[in-house]
Protein backbone atom coordinates (compact mmCIF):
# COMPACT_ATOMS: atom_id res chain seq x y z
CA UNK A 1 0.00 0.00 0.00
CA UNK A 2 1.35 3.43 -0.95
CA UNK A 3 1.54 6.00 1.83
CA UNK A 4 0.86 9.71 1.83
CA UNK A 5 4.19 11.51 1.65
CA UNK A 6 5.07 13.55 4.72
CA UNK A 7 5.96 16.56 2.53
CA UNK A 8 2.54 16.50 0.88
CA UNK A 9 0.81 16.06 4.22
CA UNK A 10 2.68 19.06 5.59
CA UNK A 11 1.63 21.21 2.63
CA UNK A 12 -2.06 20.31 3.09
CA UNK A 13 -2.06 20.69 6.86
CA UNK A 14 -0.44 24.12 6.83
CA UNK A 15 -3.26 25.65 4.75
CA UNK A 16 -5.18 28.06 7.03
CA UNK A 17 -8.72 26.91 7.66
CA UNK A 18 -10.14 30.14 6.23
CA UNK A 19 -8.56 29.28 2.84
CA UNK A 20 -9.94 25.76 2.50
CA UNK A 21 -13.33 26.53 0.97
CA UNK A 22 -12.00 28.30 -2.11
CA UNK A 23 -8.67 26.52 -2.41
CA UNK A 24 -7.71 25.67 -5.99
CA UNK A 25 -6.50 22.22 -4.98
CA UNK A 26 -9.82 20.90 -3.60
CA UNK A 27 -10.70 17.49 -5.03
CA UNK A 28 -14.18 17.11 -3.53
CA UNK A 29 -16.98 19.59 -2.64
CA UNK A 30 -16.62 20.93 0.89
CA UNK A 31 -18.76 22.86 3.38
CA UNK A 32 -17.79 24.46 6.68
CA UNK A 33 -20.31 25.08 9.47
CA UNK A 34 -19.86 27.03 12.67
CA UNK A 35 -20.37 24.29 15.27
CA UNK A 36 -22.10 21.04 16.18
CA UNK A 37 -25.52 22.66 16.43
CA UNK A 38 -25.35 24.09 12.94
CA UNK A 39 -23.97 20.83 11.57
CA UNK A 40 -26.71 18.78 13.20
CA UNK A 41 -29.39 20.96 11.67
CA UNK A 42 -27.80 20.73 8.22
CA UNK A 43 -27.35 16.97 8.49
CA UNK A 44 -30.99 16.48 9.45
CA UNK A 45 -32.16 18.78 6.67
CA UNK A 46 -30.08 16.96 4.05
CA UNK A 47 -31.78 13.65 4.86
CA UNK A 48 -35.29 15.05 5.31
CA UNK A 49 -35.12 16.76 1.91
CA UNK A 50 -34.43 13.42 0.22
CA UNK A 51 -37.25 11.71 2.12
CA UNK A 52 -39.75 14.51 1.40
CA UNK A 53 -38.84 14.55 -2.28
CA UNK A 54 -39.42 10.82 -2.60
CA UNK A 55 -42.62 10.97 -0.55
CA UNK A 56 -44.04 13.58 -2.91
CA UNK A 57 -43.42 11.19 -5.81
CA UNK A 58 -44.76 8.25 -3.77
CA UNK A 59 -41.36 6.58 -3.97
CA UNK A 60 -39.49 4.74 -1.21
CA UNK A 61 -36.33 6.21 0.29
CA UNK A 62 -33.41 3.87 0.86
CA UNK A 63 -30.74 5.33 3.11
CA UNK A 64 -27.48 4.15 4.66
CA UNK A 65 -27.40 5.72 8.12
CA UNK A 66 -24.57 6.00 10.70
CA UNK A 67 -24.49 5.81 14.47
CA UNK A 68 -23.23 9.37 14.91
CA UNK A 69 -22.36 12.17 14.80
CA UNK A 70 -24.70 12.67 17.77
CA UNK A 71 -25.64 16.26 17.01
CA UNK A 72 -28.21 15.50 14.31
CA UNK A 73 -30.70 13.21 16.03
CA UNK A 74 -32.66 15.88 17.91
CA UNK A 75 -32.92 18.17 14.85
CA UNK A 76 -34.00 15.20 12.71
CA UNK A 77 -36.70 14.23 15.20
CA UNK A 78 -37.93 17.82 15.38
CA UNK A 79 -38.08 18.19 11.59
CA UNK A 80 -39.90 14.91 11.06
CA UNK A 81 -42.46 15.50 13.79
CA UNK A 82 -43.08 19.20 13.15
CA UNK A 83 -43.36 18.83 9.35
CA UNK A 84 -45.29 15.53 9.49
CA UNK A 85 -42.66 13.79 7.36
CA UNK A 86 -43.74 10.19 7.00
CA UNK A 87 -40.96 7.64 7.43
CA UNK A 88 -43.33 4.77 6.63
CA UNK A 89 -41.61 4.30 3.26
CA UNK A 90 -38.05 4.77 4.54
CA UNK A 91 -35.70 1.78 4.43
CA UNK A 92 -32.74 2.23 6.79
CA UNK A 93 -29.50 0.30 6.32
CA UNK A 94 -27.36 0.69 9.41
CA UNK A 95 -23.71 1.17 8.52
CA UNK A 96 -21.94 -0.95 11.08
CA UNK A 97 -21.91 -2.50 14.52
CA UNK A 98 -19.26 -3.16 17.14
CA UNK A 99 -18.50 -6.72 18.27
CA UNK A 100 -16.61 -8.42 21.08
CA UNK A 101 -13.41 -10.40 20.57
CA UNK A 102 -15.38 -13.45 19.41
CA UNK A 103 -17.39 -11.36 16.89
CA UNK A 104 -20.50 -11.51 19.07
CA UNK A 105 -22.90 -8.58 19.67
CA UNK A 106 -22.13 -6.36 22.65
CA UNK A 107 -24.32 -6.13 25.72
CA UNK A 108 -27.40 -4.00 25.10
CA UNK A 109 -26.24 -1.27 27.50
CA UNK A 110 -22.64 -1.10 26.22
CA UNK A 111 -21.94 2.48 25.00
CA UNK A 112 -20.77 1.07 21.65
CA UNK A 113 -23.87 -1.02 21.03
CA UNK A 114 -25.04 0.98 18.04
CA UNK A 115 -28.49 -0.62 17.86
CA UNK A 116 -29.33 0.40 21.41
CA UNK A 117 -28.16 3.95 20.72
CA UNK A 118 -30.08 4.25 17.46
CA UNK A 119 -33.29 2.82 18.85
CA UNK A 120 -33.21 5.52 21.52
CA UNK A 121 -31.89 8.54 19.62
CA UNK A 122 -32.77 7.99 15.94
CA UNK A 123 -36.07 6.10 16.20
CA UNK A 124 -37.13 6.78 19.77
CA UNK A 125 -38.54 10.29 19.49
CA UNK A 126 -40.40 9.90 16.19
CA UNK A 127 -44.20 9.91 16.38
CA UNK A 128 -45.55 6.40 15.96
CA UNK A 129 -47.74 7.35 13.01
CA UNK A 130 -44.63 8.55 11.16
CA UNK A 131 -42.11 5.92 12.29
CA UNK A 132 -40.00 3.58 10.17
CA UNK A 133 -41.61 0.11 10.24
CA UNK A 134 -39.56 -2.47 12.12
CA UNK A 135 -39.15 -4.66 9.05
CA UNK A 136 -37.53 -1.75 7.19
CA UNK A 137 -34.75 -1.32 9.76
CA UNK A 138 -31.77 -3.38 8.61
CA UNK A 139 -29.41 -4.03 11.53
CA UNK A 140 -25.96 -5.28 10.55
CA UNK A 141 -24.61 -8.32 12.45
CA UNK A 142 -22.76 -11.46 11.36
CA UNK A 143 -26.09 -13.29 11.51
CA UNK A 144 -27.84 -10.74 9.25
CA UNK A 145 -25.04 -9.92 6.81
CA UNK A 146 -26.41 -11.87 3.85
CA UNK A 147 -29.93 -10.54 4.34
CA UNK A 148 -28.61 -6.97 4.46
CA UNK A 149 -26.43 -7.56 1.40
CA UNK A 150 -29.38 -8.88 -0.60
CA UNK A 151 -31.62 -6.01 0.48
CA UNK A 152 -29.04 -3.39 -0.52
CA UNK A 153 -28.47 -5.07 -3.87
CA UNK A 154 -32.21 -5.21 -4.59
CA UNK A 155 -32.56 -1.51 -5.51
CA UNK A 156 -30.52 1.72 -5.62
CA UNK A 157 -29.62 3.56 -2.42
CA UNK A 158 -30.77 7.19 -2.40
CA UNK A 159 -28.33 8.60 0.14
CA UNK A 160 -25.43 7.58 2.34
CA UNK A 161 -25.08 9.73 5.46
CA UNK A 162 -22.00 9.30 7.62
CA UNK A 163 -19.00 10.59 9.44
CA UNK A 164 -15.34 9.69 9.06
CA UNK A 165 -12.66 8.27 11.30
CA UNK A 166 -9.14 9.32 12.20
CA UNK A 167 -7.79 7.33 9.23
CA UNK A 168 -10.55 8.51 6.92
CA UNK A 169 -12.75 5.47 7.35
CA UNK A 170 -16.38 5.76 6.30
CA UNK A 171 -18.55 3.24 8.15
CA UNK A 172 -15.86 0.92 9.61
CA UNK A 173 -13.86 0.78 6.38
CA UNK A 174 -10.54 1.33 8.12
CA UNK A 175 -7.21 1.57 6.37
CA UNK A 176 -5.96 -2.02 6.25
CA UNK A 177 -2.50 -2.27 7.81
CA UNK A 178 -1.93 -6.02 7.98
CA UNK A 179 1.75 -6.63 7.04
CA UNK A 180 1.04 -9.87 5.18
CA UNK A 181 -2.06 -8.93 3.21
CA UNK A 182 -1.88 -5.39 1.85
CA UNK A 183 -4.72 -4.32 -0.42
CA UNK A 184 -4.92 -2.05 -3.42
CA UNK A 185 -7.09 1.00 -3.89
CA UNK A 186 -9.41 -0.95 -6.18
CA UNK A 187 -9.81 -3.66 -3.55
CA UNK A 188 -10.83 -0.98 -1.05
CA UNK A 189 -13.29 0.48 -3.56
CA UNK A 190 -14.87 -2.95 -4.14
CA UNK A 191 -14.90 -3.99 -0.48
CA UNK A 192 -18.21 -5.29 0.82
CA UNK A 193 -19.81 -6.41 4.09
CA UNK A 194 -17.30 -8.06 6.40
CA UNK A 195 -16.30 -8.79 10.00
CA UNK A 196 -12.89 -7.43 10.98
CA UNK A 197 -10.47 -6.63 13.78
CA UNK A 198 -10.44 -2.95 14.67
CA UNK A 199 -7.17 -1.13 14.03
CA UNK A 200 -5.06 -0.19 17.03
CA UNK A 201 -5.39 3.52 16.27
CA UNK A 202 -9.18 3.17 16.07
CA UNK A 203 -9.19 1.48 19.47
CA UNK A 204 -6.97 4.15 21.01
CA UNK A 205 -9.02 6.98 19.50
CA UNK A 206 -12.26 5.53 20.90
CA UNK A 207 -10.59 4.86 24.24
CA UNK A 208 -9.60 8.51 24.53
CA UNK A 209 -12.99 9.69 23.31
CA UNK A 210 -15.19 7.57 25.57
CA UNK A 211 -13.29 5.71 28.28
CA UNK A 212 -10.64 8.09 29.59
CA UNK A 213 -7.98 6.22 27.64
CA UNK A 214 -9.04 2.75 28.85
CA UNK A 215 -8.54 0.82 25.63
CA UNK A 216 -9.52 -2.36 27.47
CA UNK A 217 -13.19 -1.35 27.20
CA UNK A 218 -13.20 -0.60 23.46
CA UNK A 219 -14.80 -3.27 21.25
CA UNK A 220 -11.95 -5.05 19.42
CA UNK A 221 -14.00 -6.12 16.37
CA UNK A 222 -16.70 -4.75 14.11
CA UNK A 223 -18.91 -5.58 11.15
CA UNK A 224 -19.31 -2.97 8.44
CA UNK A 225 -20.85 -2.22 5.10
CA UNK A 226 -18.11 -2.02 2.51
CA UNK A 227 -16.99 0.99 0.52
CA UNK A 228 -18.84 -0.55 -2.42
CA UNK A 229 -22.19 -0.33 -0.61
CA UNK A 230 -21.55 3.11 0.88
CA UNK A 231 -20.48 4.65 -2.43
CA UNK A 232 -23.34 3.03 -4.36
CA UNK A 233 -25.78 5.73 -3.19
CA UNK A 234 -26.95 8.50 -5.48
CA UNK A 235 -25.86 11.08 -2.89
CA UNK A 236 -23.15 10.86 -0.22
CA UNK A 237 -22.94 13.33 2.64
CA UNK A 238 -20.30 12.96 5.35
CA UNK A 239 -19.90 15.22 8.37
CA UNK A 240 -17.67 15.69 11.40
CA UNK A 241 -17.73 17.87 14.50
CA UNK A 242 -15.09 15.86 16.38
CA UNK A 243 -12.24 18.35 16.04
CA UNK A 244 -8.64 17.19 16.38
CA UNK A 245 -9.42 13.49 15.89
CA UNK A 246 -10.54 14.17 12.30
CA UNK A 247 -8.47 17.16 11.17
CA UNK A 248 -5.70 15.37 9.29
CA UNK A 249 -8.02 12.88 7.58
CA UNK A 250 -10.05 15.85 6.33
CA UNK A 251 -7.00 17.50 4.77
CA UNK A 252 -6.04 14.25 3.05
CA UNK A 253 -9.58 13.74 1.76
CA UNK A 254 -9.66 17.26 0.33
CA UNK A 255 -6.27 17.31 -1.35
CA UNK A 256 -4.74 13.84 -1.81
CA UNK A 257 -5.18 11.57 -4.76
CA UNK A 258 -7.28 8.53 -3.76
CA UNK A 259 -5.26 6.21 -1.54
CA UNK A 260 -6.09 3.07 0.46
CA UNK A 261 -4.33 4.68 3.44
CA UNK A 262 -7.34 7.03 3.75
CA UNK A 263 -10.43 5.31 2.31
CA UNK A 264 -12.57 8.48 2.28
CA UNK A 265 -10.39 9.81 -0.54
CA UNK A 266 -12.56 7.57 -2.73
CA UNK A 267 -15.36 10.10 -2.29
CA UNK A 268 -13.59 11.99 -5.08
CA UNK A 269 -14.83 9.37 -7.54
CA UNK A 270 -18.48 9.96 -6.68
CA UNK A 271 -20.55 12.42 -8.77
CA UNK A 272 -22.53 13.79 -5.80
CA UNK A 273 -20.45 13.63 -2.61
CA UNK A 274 -20.02 16.51 -0.14
CA UNK A 275 -17.82 16.69 2.96
CA UNK A 276 -18.98 18.95 5.82
CA UNK A 277 -16.88 19.93 8.83
CA UNK A 278 -17.21 22.29 11.76
CA UNK A 279 -14.77 25.17 12.03
CA UNK A 280 -12.88 23.26 14.74
CA UNK A 281 -12.54 20.19 12.54
CA UNK A 282 -11.48 22.30 9.54
CA UNK A 283 -8.66 23.84 11.58
CA UNK A 284 -5.25 22.19 11.95
CA UNK A 285 -2.44 22.77 14.48
CA UNK A 286 0.18 22.78 11.73
CA UNK A 287 -1.52 25.74 10.06
CA UNK A 288 -1.72 27.53 13.39
CA UNK A 289 1.97 27.03 14.22
CA UNK A 290 3.95 28.07 11.13
CA UNK A 291 7.16 28.21 13.14
CA UNK A 292 7.15 24.44 13.73
CA UNK A 293 9.98 22.58 11.98
CA UNK A 294 8.49 19.25 10.95
CA UNK A 295 10.47 18.20 7.87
Amino acid sequence: MSHVLKLNLYQWCKIPARELLNHAGLRVPFRVVRDSAQMGSLMAQDLVEVIEGNNQQKLPTRAIIPCGPKCWYAPFTELVNSRNVSLRNLFVFHMDECLDWQARPLAANHPYNFRTFMEKHFYGGIRQDLAVPQEQRFWLLPSTAERVRAAIDAAPIDITVGGWGQDGHVAYNQARRHPYSPITLEEVANSTIRVQENNFDTILALAQRTFGGAYQFVPPMSITLGVKECLSARKIRVYSDTGSWKQTALRVALFSEPTPEYPMTLLQRHPDAIITATEETAAHPVSENPDWELL
